[in-house]
């Protein structure tokens, strides 16, 4: 888990995915002592899966609970949730990031056949993974916010351990929260209401 320190609301984005470094507002944690990785990681490394993903040049935006931790919750996440965006081309950078690390159905027994393709992206839409690097949920679309294109306005700058990413800025999270209306996302909108009120 990151440890957030600072973070600051940046203008509104309307550039590349991934803004120079010079125009980024920051969120930075923490060194963590490295951790020790399987086969299938028990404790998920979200810094080494958010520098996967951004050296990869893969499109997408940090949102539930990883989001919640950037904004100061002090709640534990268990997984690092993203929406990716849906072009062809940035589905082949998805599975090229994601190969190394041995992309796994975290509902499916040990075993079965699974192929990790692009026409498997494709043909889906919402992935909950286990990997090598802990557990990873890929999301076409959210409730209550859409997909990426619907997103990306919605989003701020951060940088956390120098991996620069996008993501769901705090007004957009406590609406995608109630919108999913699970008993933790309910939980969760009080403390994040508060943050919200108090910066």
């Amino acid at each position: 888990m990151f440890d957030v320190t600072l973070i600051r609301e940046p203008a509104p984005h309307r550039g590349p995915a991934f803004p120079a470094a010079n125009e980024t507002p920051a969120i930075r944690r923490r060194p963590a002592p490295r951790r020790k990785k399987g086969p299938l990681a028990k404790v998920t490394d979200f810094n080494a899966l958010l520098r996967l993903l951004t050296e990869n040049q893969v499109a997408f935006i940090i949102v539930g609970g990883a989001a919640a931790t950037a904004h100061g919750s002090a709640r534990l996440t268990l997984n690092l949730d993203v929406v990716y965006e849906r072009s062809r081309e940035n589905t082949a950078r998805i599975v090229n990031a994601l190969v190394p690390i041995q992309p796994y159905f975290r509902s499916a027994p040990p075993g079965l056949p699974f192929d990790w393709s692009v026409e498997t992206i494709e043909k889906g839409l919402n992935f909950t993974l286990i990997t090598k690097l802990g557990a990873l949920d890929l999301s076409g679309e959210v409730v209550g916010g859409g997909g990426y294109q619907q997103l990306f306005s919605e989003t701020i700058k951060v940088e956390i351990d120098g991996v620069e990413c996008l993501c769901l800025n705090l007004p957009q999270l406590i609406e995608v929260k109630r919108a999913a209306g699970r008993p933790k996302d309910r939980e969760v909108i009080a403390e994040l209401e508060q943050i919200r009120d108090e910066t």
